[in-house]
């Protein structure tokens, strides 16, 4: 793609917005680097990318620190002599831990991550080089006593030194009675050795020696003859102590060294990480949102805010830019002023950001095709030390672009053919889209030729589109009408802007003279598109008005339906238990439950009723409600108010209240069957728990014989297959112990033998 693309479209600008939401100098250098990607792969990933960070994000509260940079460090580890100092593994030691608290806050973002997932897992980490790091250095960058035992042994030597002359400095100031001698009661270091700031008058009165005076004089630095000894083996033990010092960094820029390619890779990974949440950042700033790239060729962005305006702080105002699936150019028309190359630059830079994985300030549900190029001629790009004009200078560009220019190309020409005669610029302007379109390239056109606008309205796969202006003020909305032209309201725009009324005046009789005004007709237009436009959004406040009032009594409805089920199968389980502690009859339970079996089955609003018995037909397919399947109409018990239903190839009887339409047709092992006057003596269901693993077939039934009891049931089939035998086990051992089980038998050889248990309930 041709940067002089992004100059024009000031991408560039966008960048510098970016890079300041980077916490690290490479983060923003490579925040400044970002360009759009040449497959459609890579665009798809890094979309993706972006929306699962900012979901990540959003849940988890991230942010990143700053951490310093490591490619002169890196550089350094490729000299074998080089070892580095504790500020540069200080620098190693914050940029891991950068990385670690990285991965455990996002380790819990899931497979609905996965591309976030997967930058994560790929990135390299240098485990011997974390764990020594982290052993010998404290997060300031000094190194431990533990990094070593000579080291320990060295530093508790110091220590203990340091005591002895602290304790002897403070016996000799009591016993030689030194505290009105002594500028400062305390002790002090000069030239790295214990000394006593002695006042400059009282130095010859003590054994020791004089370091140095002090800047006014008044004070010198003394340090006493039983000092001296001390004094000595502690420097002594500090070339020690920075001996093994070094060898603690040897050791660990060995590792460092061995393990280069790994903290290399892991401080990329960083540098990576920081530029997808300067995105991330991005987006809160204005509002945006990743666009996945669709395989159409038309484009759709709604409500769509140039991102330099969004991100100014001012309120901009979003408008809908839009080209059909059939449709190749757009041509916007208007008057001066009114957004027109607004408009292009949006449609452009928002492509560019798309292709380059960066938030679009568009809604989400927006969509753009992949473009592997976009060319850009716009405004005036006259040169005069190059002596070329504007007019020459569009035909330059066109030249120089017409060999790339295909069906993956984005064109955006404004004020084409300006800069010459009208007609034969509007002319070569016509001739320059229909080329354009034959190449199957898409084009944006912003223009104030009537030749062009009629263009717009008369052929094929061209649409028109005018930006607006408040009728009354004559200031533009930014917004755009579809489907029409507008007039260029020049003399408006120079009224506005100061020009003197009579030149004003005579400029309006040369347009009368000219026969060329048509602005009343451009501006009933005008008022026409904003009174839509008005229409259009009240009936769009309105439209999501009530699309939140009907979430909101959907889900009122669905709590108050749960609240009503708990209670009723909090009541129907109390009588369960009441009925096998014998507190209620027989009868009487089955008389509640059946009750509460009815309140269960009633109708939901808008549901629609179960037919009537007589009105069904054998043969008929019909919707269990209870099961949510559909069955074929077998056989119809009148007086019993049953149906016997071919559910799947399983048959069972069920109360004709719990049908109702069936949404498709009826499984095609569904026989039809001669109508009956009687019934049988229960009500058989049937269970199928093939197939399924054992924890799941015993929650299955349990579930399935609470449910058969609440029904009021008597007799359920439980079919488990042959098989090793284990599931029949688990199903067997499982009735043993329910209590509203009386008995259990096999099937016999004709109804399923021992692949199906027949289970009587308690009545």
């Amino acid at each position: 793609m041709e940067s002089r693309t992004y100059q024009l479209l000031e991408l560039h600008k966008v960048l510098g917005h970016l890079a300041r939401f980077a916490v690290s100098e490479a983060g923003r250098q490579a925040c400044l680097a970002v360009r759009p990607a040449l497959e459609p792969g890579e665009v798809e990933r890094r979309a993706k990318l972006l929306s699962q960070a900012m979901t990540a994000c959003r849940e988890t509260g991230f942010h990143l620190g700053e951490f310093p940079a490591l490619d002169g460090l890196l550089a350094a580890l490729g000299n074998p002599r080089h070892c580095l100092d504790a500020d540069d593994l200080c620098a190693v030691r914050a940029t891991l831990s950068l990385v670690k608290t990285a991965r455990e806050a996002f380790a819990g973002v899931g497979q609905a991550a996965a591309e976030l997932t997967d930058l994560l897992r790929a990135a390299p980490w240098p485990e011997k080089t974390w764990s020594a790091v982290r052993r010998c250095l404290d997060p300031e960058g000094r190194i431990k006593d533990e990094s070593s035992p000579d080291l320990l042994a060295v530093r508790s030597q110091v220590r203990s030194i340091n005591q002895a002359c602290t304790r002897k400095v403070k016996d000799f100031i009591q016993q030689e009675g030194l505290t009105g001698y002594l500028q400062d009661e305390f002790m002090t270091i000069s030239s790295d050795r214990f000394v006593l700031p002695l006042k400059t008058n009282f130095k010859g009165r003590f054994k020791g020696i004089i370091h140095h005076y002090s800047q006014t004089g008044e004070t010198c630095y003394f340090e006493p003859l039983f000092l001296v000894d001390l004094n000595n083996r502690l420097q002594e033990l500090k070339r020690e102590e920075r001996e093994e010092e070094h060898k603690v960094l040897e050791y660990l820029t060995g590792l460092a060294r061995d393990e280069g390619q790994a903290l290399a890779g892991t401080y990329a990974f960083l540098v990576e990480l920081d530029v997808l949440l300067a995105k991330v950042g991005l987006a809160a700033a204005f509002d945006g949102h990743p666009l996945f790239l669709s395989e159409a060729g038309g484009f759709a962005l709604k409500n769509a805010r140039h991102p330099l305006l969004a991100l100014s702080g001012s309120a901009v105002q979003g408008q809908d830019i839009l080209l059909g699936e059939g449709e190749k150019t757009l041509i916007v028309s208007g008057g001066n002023a009114g957004g027109k190359t607004v408009c292009l630059k949006t449609l452009g830079l928002s492509a560019l950001l798309a292709l380059s994985g960066l938030p679009v300030p568009a809604e989400p549900e927006s969509r753009l095709p992949f473009w592997h190029d976009i060319f850009v001629i716009l405004g005036d790009e006259q040169s005069l030390e190059d002596a070329v004009s504007t007019f020459t200078a569009q035909i330059r560009a066109i030249a120089r672009i017409w060999p790339a220019v295909d069906a993956r190309a984005l064109v955006i020409l404004d004020e084409f053919g300006a800069g010459t005669d009208p007609a034969q610029g509007a002319a070569l302007a016509q001739a320059v889209i229909d080329s354009l379109m034959e190449r199957g390239a898409r084009i944006a056109v912003a223009t104030h030729f009537p030749a062009l606008k009629a263009y717009g309205l008369s052929h094929e796969g061209v649409r028109s589109a005018s930006v607006i202006f408040d009728p009354k003020t004559k200031r533009p909305l930014y917004k755009l009408a579809y489907d029409q032209v507008g007039a260029s309201i020049a003399l408006e725009v120079a009224r506005e802007h100061g020009l003197p009324a009579e030149i004003l005046t005579r400029a309006e009789q040369y347009l009368l003279l000219d026969g060329s005004d048509s602005s009343k007709l451009m501006s009933r237009l005008n008022e026409l598109a904003v009174a839509r436009e008005s229409e259009l959004s009240d009936l769009t406040r309105e439209r999501v008005r009530l699309e939140t009032r009907r979430k909101s009594l959907a889900e009122e409805f669905a709590a108050r339906k749960r609240e009503l089920l708990d209670q009723l199968k909090s009541q129907s389980q109390e009588i369960v238990r009441e009925w096998r502690s014998g507190r209620v009859e027989r009868k009487k339970a089955l008389k509640v439950l059946a009750e509460a079996r009815e309140r269960l089955s009633a109708p939901e609003p808008g549901e629609t009723p179960a037919p009537a018995p007589e009105t069904l037909a054998v043969g008929a397919t019909v919707l269990y409600r209870p099961w949510g399947k559909s069955g074929t109409v077998l056989e119809i018990d009148l007086k019993r108010d049953q149906t016997k239903l071919d559910i799947g190839g399983v048959s069972l009887w069920v109360p004709s209240d719990d049908l109702g339409p069936a949404a498709g047709p009826a499984p095609a092992s569904a026989k039809a069957a001669a109508p009956s006057t009687g019934g049988r003596g229960h009500l058989s269901l049937v269970l199928d728990l093939r197939g399924q693993r054992a924890d799941e077939a015993v929650a299955e039934l349990g579930r399935y014989l609470d449910q058969a009891l609440l029904k009021g049931f008597e007799r359920v089939e439980i079919i488990h297959g042959r098989g090793s035998g284990a599931l029949r086990r688990e199903v067997h051992s499982y009735l043993k112990n329910f209590p509203a089980a009386a008995s259990f038998v096999l099937a016999g050889e004709d109804e399923g033998g021992d692949g199906k248990t027949i289970v009587d309930l308690a009545g």
